[in-house]
This record gives structure tokens, C-alpha cells and sequence, in this order.
């Protein structure tokens, strides 16, 4: 067989299709390139991905939208996504017993019985408004380029007592960076707790999936290939797997032949930490961090709000727990509730998991709790880049390659999106500077 003519050019190749790689192809393709976005996966959305399960939108890890992302709120239409936010505060699982401690500048009302609350002290409490007064005038750029530690000897440092870094810290955070130790560099820290004090903590009325969706509707639909993942970049070229008619896809123009290469003027590396190590060549893999999320149907809420339940105490498993359908109503079937549970580490292999959140559940509701149905178990074994004190920060160019991701500036969504968003950027400031894109090698 005669090998295949070498396809034209593309303007721009962007290879992942998850939000880093989707915002830096909607912004090359409303600036006039003509962009094609490779997924080795069946969907676009990357890490942050919707399944719907008996009716349930069954998020992949529990995560949340924080309406006061700078980068992500210029990009995205928030109003259409009809986010629908979460009560400030948060239960704290301590004692036998949920304890309340609310976000008292939004709710003013709650401020005796949250100061009473036995969850760290007084001054715990008057050192956490002083925090949040200090990061909201705060400007991000000064965050990004302060002297960094552990986000644990930052808390230790600013006078917050053990119990209150326990009970409530590394419940909270330990919830968002996926690992309770807070070894997470301290700029994260400051970054998570401004948006979290200039905010809501929200979900999208139609599951977190409905942001990337978004996303890819500003492009062309031809523009992206699922089941098309690439095996090797090189210069100016990228060379795809080989398909076979069973693998499927949506791109009818790419042959089911091995070594289709395609030629771009630019090529976008938007895929994961660990993918991008692979395709570069890197000895050295990047670290993650673990969770898994147990999902369970009832015919009523355990809770009294659309608020998060946290583990205080240190024993159990159960680290954090939600009703994603109190919050969004769609996320459930009507009359019924979606529950979510949230384990942090690896527990992928552990066989007894199910059950032992399951006793974890009637400890903490009664009896009610043995009505509830299981719906899915979700490990995700690489929910989050590990992002200690020293992690390299900004986009980067590598063997001829544009690198952008959340592990290139922070895990979350307006850290993928911001990357993208900044390497499009850089991409049409050479475009547009009449320079051709030069390889590196």
C-alpha cells in the first residue's frame, strides 16, 4: 500500500481536549487560526467530566465551580451555565455529632452559635477574619510571586492553633488539594482562600461537564477528534495511534492507519502532567494526588442546606460529604437526592470500601442511611498534580512544543483555563508579530 499524502498544514494543533486545551483553541479560533484539538479519550472535558447514571449526574471526583475566577469568568458565560451555589460554611463531623461553623461576614446571624462552636477557639475565629480581610486586598500577581512554605507551617506561622488546623484545615483543604498533611505550597493556599472569600462555591445546573461543553461550542465541530490520541510529537509534526474500526471516533478524515502524522505550524501540548511527561520523553514522572467518590441515591436530603459536611475528628474515611441535587436540582431525578462522599488517598484496591463508608454513614445519620442506594464508586488516581513549596509555575516551551495545563499553573479550573487561555496568547503575539514560531530543538 502506498503510504498516504502528508495532510496541509494546520495553523495551530492542539492535542487534549480537556479545559487548558479547549481555552487555548477557542481563543486561537476567534482570533482567525484554524485550529484541530486531538483527545485520546471518547469526550471532551479532560479531568472535569459528567456521567449520567439512572437519571444522577455523577460528576468524576466531587469538585466545584468558584464564581470568583478572574480568568475562567472572563471566558465562560456563567449565566448560561446556571451555577447555583453552596451555603458558605461548612459541618464539621466532631464528637459524634455535626457542628456548625459558618461564614458569619455572609451571614451575619450565625455569628454567636459559630463562635460557641466547639471547632477550634475564639481566636482561631478572629485570626480566620483577619486572614480573609488580608487576602481579599491582596492582588493575585502579589500571591503568585510571594515567598512560599507548606500551606501547614503557613497556618502554624500566621497562629492558628492545632486544634482549629486539625478540625477545620485539613478538613476543608484537605478536601480541595486531595492530601490532609497540607504539604501544598502556601501560594495555593492564599489563592484557594481569596477566591473562596470574594465567592460561592457553585455547581452548574447541568453538572461540571456543562463548562467544557461550553467551550467546545465555540468551535467548529469538525475541530475536534475524540479517540485520537497521539504518540509522538516531533518538530512541527504529531503522529496519531493507530484505530481500529472498533475504537470508533467522530473524525471520518483521519485514517484507521498507523503513524498518520499531521503538520501544524504550532503544536499546543494541553494534556495531562503525566501524559505530557510521556510524550516529551521525561525519566521523571509526576506525582498525584489520590481520591475516590462514592455516590448514593435517597428519597430524601440527610442534610438541612446545601452545605458541605466535613470529618473533623481524624478517624474514618468519609472526608467530605455533600448533596450535589440540594444544590443544583438537576443533578437528580426529581423527588429524589444525589449524595456525594469524598475519600482522600489511594483506595482504588481497597475491596472493602463501599461497606466501611457505608458504617461510616449510619454513624453519622442513623438508620436512614441503610435505605440509601449505591450508585458508583470513582477512583481517580490522578485528581490533582502534587504542588509543593518550589513547583514550577507558567507555561512553557519545550522541543519545539507550546505546554500548557493545570499543572503549569495551579490544579483547578481557572488554573487549566488561565494556561490556556495565557499560551494562545503567546502563540498569537508571535503570529501576529510576523516571527515564525521557531522550534526549540
Amino acid at each position: 500500500m502506498s503510504p498516504l499524502p502528508e495532510p496541509p498544514a494546520l495553523d495551530v494543533a492542539v492535542i487534549g481536549a480537556g479545559l487548558s486545551g479547549l481555552a487555548c483553541a477557542v481563543k486561537l479560533h476567534e482570533a482567525g487560526c484554524r485550529v484541530e484539538v486531538f483527545e485520546a479519550a471518547d469526550g471532551i472535558g479532560g479531568r472535569v467530566r459528567t456521567d449520567r447514571v439512572e437519571g444522577f449526574l455523577l460528576d468524576r471526583g466531587f469538585q466545584v465551580y468558584l464564581d470568583a475566577y478572574p480568568e475562567a469568568g472572563a471566558l465562560l458565560d456563567l449565566e448560561a451555565l446556571d451555577l447555583r451555589p453552596f451555603t458558605p460554611g461548612a459541618l464539621i463531623w466532631k464528637a459524634g455529632k455535626l457542628r456548625s461553623l459558618r461564614d458569619v461576614f455572609r451571614n451575619p446571624s450565625a455569628l454567636f452559635s459559630s463562635a460557641l462552636a466547639p471547632v477550634g477557639n475564639l481566636r482561631d475565629k478572629c485570626l480566620v477574619a483577619k486572614l480573609r480581610f488580608s487576602l481579599l486586598r491582596k492582588p493575585l500577581d502579589h500571591i503568585w510571586a510571594a515567598p512560599e512554605t507548606s500551606t501547614l507551617d503557613y497556618l502554624r506561622a500566621f497562629g492558628f492553633s492545632e486544634q482549629f488546623i486539625d478540625d477545620f484545615f485539613r478538613s476543608f483543604y484537605g478536601g480541595i488539594f486531595l492530601e490532609d498533611q497540607l504539604m501544598t505550597s502556601s501560594r495555593l493556599f492564599e489563592f484557594t482562600f481569596k477566591m473562596f472569600s470574594a465567592g460561592s462555591a457553585t455547581l452548574p445546573q447541568n453538572g461540571m461537564q456543562a463548562i467544557p461543553e461550553q467551550l467546545a461550542a465555540r468551535l467548529p465541530e469538525a475541530a475536534i477528534h475524540l479517540n485520537s490520541p497521539v504518540t509522538s510529537v516531533t518538530g512541527d509534526h504529531l503522529t496519531l495511534a493507530e484505530r481500529s474500526e472498533a475504537e470508533g471516533g467522530n473524525d471520518d478524515r483521519i485514517e484507521n492507519e498507523a503513524g498518520t502524522r499531521h503538520r501544524a505550524t504550532a503544536i499546543v501540548l494541553a494534556t495531562d502532567a503525566s501524559t505530557t511527561a510521556r510524550l516529551l520523553g521525561y525519566d521523571r514522572q509526576p506525582k498525584w494526588n489520590h481520591t475516590s467518590c462514592l455516590y448514593f441515591a435517597a428519597d430524601e436530603t440527610p442534610l438541612a442546606e446545601p452545605i458541605i459536611a466535613l470529618r473533623g475528628d481524624r478517624d474514618g474515611l468519609i472526608h467530605n460529604l455533600c448533596v450535589p441535587s440540594q444544590v443544583a436540582p438537576g443533578y437528580a431525578p426529581e423527588g429524589q437526592s444525589l449524595i456525594s462522599i469524598s475519600v482522600i488517598n489511594d483506595h482504588a484496591t481497597d475491596a472493602t470500601l463501599t461497606e466501611t463508608v457505608e458504617r461510616e454513614l449510619i454513624n453519622w445519620f442513623g438508620e436512614a442511611a441503610k435505605t440509601w442506594t449505591h450508585l458508583r464508586t470513582e477512583h481517580l488516581p490522578q485528581a490533582l498534580p502534587v504542588a509543593p513549596p518550589g513547583h514550577a509555575i507558567g507555561n512553557r516551551r519545550e522541543k519545539g512544543l507550546w505546554i500548557c495545563g493545570d499543572h503549569t499553573r495551579s490544579g483547578s479550573i481557572e488554573g487549566a483555563i488561565q494556561s490556556g487561555v495565557e499560551t494562545a496568547a503567546e502563540i498569537l503575539g508571535e503570529i501576529d508579530g510576523g516571527d515564525k514560531i521557531a522550534s526549540d530543538t
